[in-house]
């Protein structure tokens, strides 16, 4: 990508504006996690409730420690296995962090993104950048520019066009701000990964409380609008619709599977179907995020 690509992209971070770019995960809606009223633009732009916290990105763990108050043995531990990568740390905020991008709350959720657009935006930049999916609130979340474009138009002032993200789906959230460690937001970096450093890991139950400290925990989210249902095997459903079967329409294995999952179901969404009917994946820790999504996004 040109350079001045990213000076464009960079000066309309400063200057309070919203860029998409893309990240390992999925395409993010970027604004400067400093100002305020950037930050209520990303909100204003998807359509968000000012309730859901945004992640902060950040370009090293260094940039990382500047804006919490604690950062302790685990997360640099953690980072250091997983960063650049799909994992976000929730951790005590400084009073840089706006209250926007926390809603409200003590604490920010902080990562830094493995995908080279994403790191050198927030060099260039230099400030953290905060950014949810770049979509309107509910909907898919988009893995390349066009999703992107069809979703937010005119919203955003920049799209940097990366190509299809690799990993597919929204990162692990983890919160190191207890006692013990809490398991937010499953994703591709998996609990199991997680306890090998940190020990036993809680999981936070699915609209209990502590469920407003992570982005993405609504019960309806990331749904396409034809409707999804999650079945165990092939549904006697009037009218037209697709079945996605693990193992065959959709890949065996669970980072395959996560890789493909938004882009197939946008792809379908854009056939007027009357159904999407998908089998319902594996157990096991590897498929917990895949099994999240799919679950937020099921409408029958």
């Amino acid at each position: 990508m040109p350079v001045t690509f990213f000076e464009e992209a960079a000066a309309l971070i400063r200057a309070g504006r919203l860029v998409a770019f893309p990240t390992e995960t999925v395409y993010g809606l970027g604004a400067n996690a400093l100002d305020p009223a950037a930050v209520r633009r990303i909100f204003e732009a998807k359509g968000r409730p000012a309730t859901s916290p945004l992640i902060v990105h950040v370009s090293s763990t260094e940039m990382a420690r500047r804006y919490v108050t604690a950062w302790p043995e685990t997360a640099e531990r953690l980072a250091a296995r997983h960063w650049p990568g799909p994992l976000t740390l929730v951790l005590p905020k400084t009073r840089e962090i706006p209250d926007e991008v926390t809603a409200g709350l003590p604490t920010v959720g902080i990562r830094a993104p493995a995908h080279p657009i994403a790191l050198e935006l927030i060099e260039r930049a230099g400030v953290p950048i905060a950014a949810p999916s770049a979509n309107r609130f509910t909907e898919l979340s988009p893995t390349c520019a066009e999703h992107v474009r069809r979703s937010l138009g005119d919203r955003v002032d920049l799209i940097l066009d990366g190509g299809s993200t690799p990993v597919g789906i929204e990162s692990t959230v983890l919160s190191l701000a207890g006692e013990r460690p809490v398991l937010l937001r499953p994703g591709m970096v998996s609990r199991g990964e997680i306890e090998e450093i940190t020990g036993v890991v809680e999981v936070l139950v699915t609209g209990g409380p502590g469920a407003h400290a992570a982005p993405g925990m609504h019960q309806r989210h990331y749904s396409p609008r034809t409707p999804l249902l999650l079945v165990r095997g092939r549904p006697d459903r009037p009218g037209r619709g697709v079945y996605l079967k693990h193992g065959e329409t959709m890949p065996a294995n669970p980072r395959d599977y996560a890789a493909a999952l938004y882009a197939t179901l946008h792809r379908l969404d854009a056939e007027q179907l009357d159904w999407i009917a998908v089998e319902i994946p594996p157990d096991g820790e590897a498929w917990m995020g895949i099994r999240d999504r799919l679950r937020r996004a099921a409408t029958l």
